[in-house]
């Protein structure tokens, strides 16, 4: 059976999902918040079962290459983790499990217009990449029974940490009474880039061929608007990528208005923010760094060569670990941990991403 049919009707899902839950803050209707969480569900349930099914092949796949192998060998290395398509459709999965548990334990569907958003912006980020969704033999460097227990328990806590976005997103708007306010600006400057870079890629990924797919995050990533060789083109680009982003600054604190009308209070969401956190810091510090440190020290002969991805990792580390230190030992709440919360969410991108595809290095295997 072929699990791409059951992970195409999850990424409509979630995609509807997104369109109902913004549609829900505005006309603030019980009916269209409960489709959105039925949606989601649906989605989600979809998504499992491509996830086993992927799985089951994986494993058959590994062992038709390597007969050889044990059972819970072969279960551990036939996980379905072993490219970027992969990893991105994990991450998506739990991204929504995170947002489920949180919103059946708050009864609020509200942060689900925060949340959603992020998955349906990986999945776009799958189609334009040009990522095969094939599955492939296990490559050298990831022949390792530490690959299963590494990337789940990062992938958890990445997840953790984009609900903790959406939270602390949502709280910042909310605490906000004026455009001019330093966290506003920041955070409204932050989701304009990303949605400039968002229609952008989506330019790029219009105007090239489909052989040219294959390789459109190395080759032609913002060539074709904000890195065009012609000076005009380029320029042109530029200006409305600022026109863009001050339209989000002027009219985004229209959402307070909205969110004030909701079930939801800055102090829910600050705890929405501070117990993501404090879930996701322990599984991407024993995933993420201790895990990965000891397989690679039996994979390249040392615990940490201060590749890119290491180096970003233990950046994203550090800024969560502000977060935490400055919430209980210095007493911080509201917009200064927020911001922290989403300056570590910005760090996790690019950890994940941005070192992949832009950064060479020993984990350059995470681009394919």
């Amino acid at each position: 059976m072929n699990s791409s049919v059951f992970f195409d009707i999850s990424a409509g899902a979630y995609i509807a999902a997104m369109i109902i839950y913004i549609i829900y803050l505005v006309v603030r209707n019980r009916n269209v918040g409960i489709a959105a969480s039925g949606i989601t569900i649906f989605g989600f349930v979809s998504q499992t079962t491509a996830l086993i099914i992927r799985w089951v092949n994986s494993y058959h796949f590994w062992v038709s290459s390597n007969p050889d192998s044990g059972f819970v060998e072969s279960i551990l290395r036939g996980a379905p983790l072993r490219n970027l398509y992969e990893s991105l459709i994990f991450f998506v999965w739990s991204l929504i499990l995170f947002h489920l548990f949180v919103e059946f334990k708050y009864k609020n569907r509200s942060i689900g217009a925060f949340v959603t958003p992020l998955a349906a912006l990986a999945l776009l980020f799958i189609d334009v990449s040009g990522s095969t969704k094939e599955i492939q033999p296990l490559i050298p460097a990831l022949q390792s029974n530490w690959l299963l227990f590494h990337v789940l328990l990062s992938f958890l806590g990445y997840a953790a940490f984009g609900v903790s976005f959406g939270a602390a997103a949502a709280y910042i708007v909310m605490v906000t009474e004026s455009r001019k306010e330093l966290p506003y600006i920041f955070w409204s400057i932050t989701i304009g880039i990303f949605l400039v870079v968002l229609v952008a890629m989506g330019i790029d990924f219009l105007s090239i061929s489909t052989a040219q797919r294959a390789e459109f995050i190395q080759n032609h990533f913002l060539k074709t608007t904000l890195r065009n060789p012609s000076p005009a083109v380029a320029g042109v680009s530029w200006i409305a990528a600022v026109i863009l982003i001050f339209l989000f600054w002027k009219f985004g604190l229209g959402l307070r208005k909205v969110l004030s009308g909701m079930n939801m209070t800055p102090a829910i969401l600050d705890e929405i923010t501070y117990k993501s956190i404090a879930v996701g810091f322990p599984l991407f510090t024993i995933g993420g760094l201790i895990m990965g440190a000891i397989w690679a020290n039996s994979a390249w002969g040392k615990y940490w060569t201060w590749d890119p991805k290491e180096t970003w990792s233990l950046i994203t580390w550090f800024v969560y670990a502000l977060y935490l230190h400055a919430r209980f030992v210095s007493g911080w709440r509201g917009k200064r941990v927020a911001i922290l919360s989403v300056v570590g969410f910005v760090a996790v991108i690019f950890t994940y991403l941005g070192v992949n595809l832009v950064l060479s290095g020993l984990h350059a295997y995470g681009s394919g």
